[in-house]
């Protein structure tokens, strides 16, 4: 049944019927299925005359088929493009496999889906939207969000929030492409980001203490030489300006810090220790100009 000649796939059960082994074929069609051992041209047969083999209508037809596809495409096999175009077009096929499943199993299926290298994160989604549409309390594995735990959203400025915005939509475009598992982790982290971004112009910024859309002006206790620093949000780091994000180490020692109070820093000379001297809300447009490459706004911030 590894036959991948589509006229003998389809002959074999002919002659296996009228010979009066049905039974026999379904045994084997079954331990198949069960093994992945199917080849992409019986899976496609197989899928079209379900309605005739109901008992072999289950959920391990997905990963039967995924494993045919996956094995095609490392032989660089054409073939795999009609399985795969016949799971993406047969709108019926996952609701029909899945029928009367319990969650636990549809669960392992789609985990298995969300790691097949064969498809992009678009087609995954397709797919995935099938099977949440009989399972809706699956739909976290989809998304990535765990309902138990409630993730913290980042604070950013609206220019760094448009252009990453611009960057997500450039990662689905690009990750059919070269370097396909990189952008498409990439992209999964970014959209990651954006889902829980906040964006703000920082213009209620609170001025009695260090917080984020302030400038702070420090003195260093031993040589009263003074230092400003504007603490902005998750992606607005530009050390050149004195820009820095509330979430790097430096940032998170400020915040919270009122006129008088001391910190120590670690500096290109050591630890030396500052007095906050004064604390004033950052202007509307202070936000580093957003660029192209935001791995260096990242690393910064």
């Amino acid at each position: 049944m590894g036959s991948n000649n589509s006229r003998l796939v389809t002959q074999i059960p002919k002659i296996f019927v009228e010979n009066g082994r049905v039974d026999e074929l379904q045994t084997m069609l079954e331990r198949a299925v069960r093994e992945h051992s199917t080849s992409s041209e019986l899976m496609i047969w197989l899928c079209r005359e379900r309605a005739n083999w109901p008992k072999l209508v289950t959920p391990e037809i997905l990963p039967a088929i995924l494993s045919a596809i996956e094995r095609d495409q490392h032989n660089e096999a054409s073939r795999s493009s009609r399985l795969r175009d016949l799971l993406l077009e047969d709108r019926d096929l996952i609701s029909d496999v899945f029928a009367g499943t319990d969650v636990s199993v549809a669960r392992d299926i789609m985990r298995r889906l969300l790691l097949t290298p064969v498809f992009d994160g678009l087609t995954k989604r397709s797919l995935m939207a099938r099977m949440i549409k009989l399972y809706p309390e699956l739909e976290s594995m989809a998304t990535g969000a765990q309902p138990e735990e409630k993730a913290e959203s980042l604070i950013v400025s609206w220019s760094s929030l448009h252009n990453y915005g611009d960057l997500r939509e450039n990662f689905e475009f690009k990750a059919a492409k070269q370097m396909q598992a990189v952008l498409m982790r990439r992209k999964s982290e970014l959209e990651h980001m954006l889902h829980h971004a906040r964006g703000t112009d920082f213009s209620n910024a609170d001025t009695t203490q260090i917080s984020i859309g302030t400038i702070v002006t420090l003195r260093e206790v031993d040589s009263g030489q003074e230092e400003s620093y504007t603490v902005l949000g998750a992606w607005d780091g530009d050390p050149e300006r004195h820009i820095i994000s509330y979430q790097t180490a430096i940032g998170q020692l400020l915040l919270g810090k009122k006129p008088g109070d001391r910190v120590t820093l670690n500096t290109d000379h050591g630890n030396a220790t500052y007095e906050v001297t004064e604390i004033r809300a950052a202007p509307i447009d202070v936000a580093p100009t957003p660029v192209e490459d935001h791995g260096v706004a990242l690393s910064a911030g």
